[in-house]
């Protein structure tokens, strides 16, 4: 049983980012929030509605005086912050402190990670007291995201080196067309054309135009719907209009 880290939030500003880093945390399955003097006090109303129903979140927040306070019972801790100049700290994307705080966590290390208010983040003090920094890689140009995004960030992160969810999938997935099937259609697609003298101006091409026409086929990876739906694409195209009259009356 792994322990994810604790989310710390200093001096907080406002209670719906409070609310919406809540319900970010819980989303990646990160329940243990502290605060560092929230400007507002805490409880606080707008971090309840702000929330959406994260309360297995804000039930358990506790409330520190000061950062040491906070973090006193945990063992590696990082800083989110874009300030490190001042401090000689190892520097990590959020994809690489995700993966160290996955390590630390199934060996039983208490791990935690600050983020600063909003205003003017963390400060070198609160820096100094973590082990590494979280540095978020963000267009030069504009390089601001709030608190909630910052701590949703994160969370996703640490959620991804857990997570086995396929990189891919097909929706409402069918069995693939079995070989029969394809056959058939193919068969009735070649009749048609025929029918039509599609291959009359040409006729030597015919058999070079019914392989490609079949490796085609066989490469789109065809489900038994789509063959359907090709069948019924083709009566529809030979049907004359007396034949799409009787059709409609013959449903």
């Amino acid at each position: 049983m792994s322990s994810a880290p604790v989310i710390i939030l200093v001096e907080p500003q406002m209670g719906e980012n409070i609310g919406a880093a809540a319900r970010a945390m819980l989303n990646f399955g990160l329940t243990d929030l502290r605060l560092v003097k929230p400007r507002d006090g805490w409880p606080n109303e707008r971090a309840v509605a702000m929330a959406s129903k994260a309360d297995k979140v804000l039930d358990g927040v506790r409330v520190f005086e000061t950062t040491a306070d906070a973090i006193a019972d945990l063992q590696t801790v990082y800083a989110t912050t874009a300030r490190g100049r001042d401090a000689i700290k190892k520097i990590l994307t959020p994809n690489a402190a995700a993966a160290e705080l996955r390590e630390a966590a199934n060996t039983r290390v208490a791990t935690g990670i600050l983020f600063g208010k909003e205003s003017v983040g963390l400060s070198i003090n609160d820096v100094t007291l973590a082990d590494s920094i979280i540095s978020v890689p963000l267009n030069p140009d504009f390089s601001s995201i709030n608190l909630a995004q910052a701590v949703l960030l994160v969370g996703y992160e640490w959620f991804q080196t857990a997570d086995d969810t396929p990189p891919s999938w097909i929706l409402n997935e069918e069995r693939p067309a079995t070989k029969e099937e394809l056959g058939h259609l193919l068969a009735r697609i070649e009749r048609e054309l025929n029918n039509h003298g599609y291959f009359d101006p040409i006729p030597t091409r015919k058999n070079v135009i019914l392989r490609n026409m079949r490796s085609m086929f066989h490469r789109l990876g065809l489900v038994e719907s789509d063959v359907r739906a090709f069948q019924g694409i083709i009566k529809g195209l030979s049907m004359t209009p007396k034949d799409k009259n009787n059709d409609d009356n013959n449903p």
